[in-house]
């Protein structure tokens, strides 16, 4: 083999590693996907980032965690104090009641009679309320700060044709015609 006299760089690997800098159709949108984490809808929300960075090139995407509100937070943090608390009555509450000067109620020997099982429970019925309390059920999309798809008030998800025709619809016509499908449909 001959050495190279004269160097020419692949335009393949130029354009792999230089920056789209040209714009493309969804340059300078912002859409934010806001799911509840615990609902287990991040596959669905990475599925929809990935259709919208495929569809429109430039755009950017962001994932969030969309909280439940206040009040359900609350009580999804006090839920494992009211566990705890209700497991340590259980297994010390014939010496906690007659410190307090209280008679324990008949309910109590009914279930100390049955620790293991009534622990199991407690913990069990505590562990669903807590997961109830943490999750919003949402997966709302934005787009540049608009409230496009709202998953709380249509009671479903939207489909990836859906919400690819809401963005587009809400992208700015591109002055090169690169949103031409916009103007075509």
């Amino acid at each position: 083999p001959h050495p190279p006299h004269h160097h020419h760089p692949d335009p393949a690997a130029a354009a792999i590693q230089q920056p789209n800098l040209d714009g493309g159709a969804g340059f300078g949108t912002t859409v934010e996907l806001q799911f509840c984490a615990s609902c287990s809808y991040k596959g669905n929300a990475m599925t929809m980032k990935r259709m919208l960075e495929t569809s429109f090139p430039g755009i950017n995407v962001f994932l969030h965690n969309y909280p439940p509100a206040f009040p359900k937070r609350v009580l999804s943090k006090i839920m494992p104090v009211i566990q705890v608390g209700a497991i340590a009555t259980i297994m010390a509450g014939d010496q906690i009641f007659p410190k307090l000067g209280i008679t324990p109620p008949p309910l109590f020997y009914s279930l100390r009679a049955n620790r293991f099982g009534t622990m199991a429970t407690i913990w069990l019925i505590g562990n669903f309320a807590q997961s109830f309390l943490q999750s919003s059920g949402a997966f709302e999309v934005y787009c540049n700060g608009d409230l496009v798809f709202s998953k709380l008030a249509e009671q479903r998800f939207p489909s990836e044709f859906e919400l690819r025709d809401l963005i587009g619809s809400r992208l700015p016509p591109s002055p090169f015609g690169k949103n031409m499908g916009n103007v075509l449909s």
